[in-house]
């Protein structure tokens, strides 16, 4: 049996070559964290390279939503009854459990089945409307502001898997296909951050079993 050669003392790498490989991976590291992470987890954009690729505005979206649970969890842990302007989030949690108690569990799908849904939103307010599928189901969707503009999230959840397909903020509208990752509830959560009531209009399409305004 040939077991490999042990390199020589000459062969290895010196302090040196070490040390510089470490500096220049350390600097590496650093450039990717204050242009690419920070921009796009943290909105915290110092080189100004974030906002050029946009990655600033989906930090800034990720954290909105996420200060906006945290509101949430406080006023539920004081026992309070939250504003729609404080306790709306991604996705809450009174209406993560409505979905999986009343349509999670629903597998029948209705290729074919058209809906139309309106949801008035007040300054501040948030909605969320989702459709029951199942993994692999298709609907093809439509929604305006009519008009005006929302921040939104689509995205999905059921039997503990979550997924968010698509953020924006300050949209006008939006259309395409959604198509089930899994079991469960899959729609779309709406804000409005403008000073004025904002109505949205939902149209669906497709192989869904059922549609629920959870919020």
């Amino acid at each position: 049996m040939y077991n490999t050669d042990i390199p020589t003392r000459a062969e290895l790498p010196t302090s040196r070559q070490l040390l510089r490989s470490t500096a220049m991976a350390i600097v590496a590291a650093a450039a990717i964290l204050v242009t690419i992470v920070l921009p796009a987890e943290y909105a915290i954009d110092p080189t100004g390279i974030g906002r050029v690729l946009n990655l600033t505005e989906m930090g800034e979206i990720k954290s909105q939503l996420a200060d906006e649970a945290e509101r949430d969890r406080a006023a539920s842990q004081k026992g309070e009854t939250p504003t729609p302007a404080d306790a709306d989030q991604e996705s809450s949690l009174l209406g993560r459990v409505f979905a999986e108690l009343v349509i999670g569990s629903a597998a029948a799908q209705t290729a074919g089945r058209a809906d139309e849904i309106l949801v008035t939103l007040k300054p501040g307010e948030g909605a969320e409307v989702k459709l029951a599928m199942t993994i692999g189901a298709k609907a093809a969707y439509s929604w305006t502001a009519n008009g005006a503009t929302v921040n939104f999230d689509m995205h999905g959840d059921g039997g503990g898997k979550t997924i968010s397909y698509e953020k924006g903020r300050a949209v006008a509208k939006s259309e395409g296909v959604l198509e089930a990752a899994f079991d469960g509830n899959h729609g779309w959560f709406w804000r409005n951050r403008t000073d004025a009531d904002v109505t949205v209009t939902l149209k669906t399409e497709g192989a869904y079993a059922d549609i629920k305004r959870m919020m």
